[in-house]
């Protein structure tokens, strides 16, 4: 028979344990998530195809994105030019059957990048947004995005860009609410914010 006093102590330790058991999987978590040292490489293609967007379109001069009509302060106060940072959506790629990041030619895509001046906060801040084309076959990527003309609508004009399967996706999507966050947290860290 189990007396009173048994029971409570075998109560009272259960939670110690259990507290015990939480702590080393939470740990063992996070040892596995940790990167080992040095940055590492995305292991999906989908996450190489953003990064690589990303960086280029971050390291491309504004100017490159190929958006008409904006006035982009090329040089700050200090003389350095302000960083662009980038959100990016991927809608597909080609060839659909390619695994590794050299075998894809042409990616289709979103971005929403905005130059980030210093203390300039985002919602007045030159942007740069779209359906954009990146070509990977050159070096840097060639960089196309949709715009409308004086004789082609901007949706005609994405219609004969995009293939029709992400000219449908291009027209209702863009920026997934955690890549948003993660380009605002980006964007204010770099304005200074």
């Amino acid at each position: 028979m189990i007396s009173r006093e048994s029971f409570a102590g075998w109560y009272r330790n259960r939670y110690v344990w259990v507290a015990v058991i939480l702590l080393a999987v939470s740990a063992g978590v996070v040892a596995l998530n940790s990167p080992a040292g040095s940055k590492a490489e995305p292991a999906d293609l989908q996450a190489q195809i953003v990064a690589r967007m990303r960086t280029t379109l971050e390291q491309a001069d504004p100017g490159q994105h190929n958006h008409a009509g904006h006035n982009v302060q090329q040089v700050g106060k200090d003389g350095a030019k302000p960083p662009v940072i980038c959100g990016i959506r991927v809608y597909g790629y080609e060839p659909a059957e390619a695994t590794a990041l050299a075998d894809v030619q042409t990616v289709y895509g979103f971005h929403l990048c905005g130059v980030a001046e210093r203390n300039r906060p985002w919602d007045v801040a030159v942007k740069l947004a779209g359906p954009v084309i990146m070509g990977m076959s050159t070096e840097p990527p060639d960089i196309q995005v949709v715009e409308a003309t004086e004789d082609v609508r901007y949706v005609d004009r994405l219609r004969q860009m995009f293939p029709d399967k992400y000219a449908q996706v291009a027209l209702k999507e863009a920026l997934a609410d955690s890549e948003m966050a993660d380009l605002r947290r980006r964007y204010d860290a770099a304005a200074g914010l």
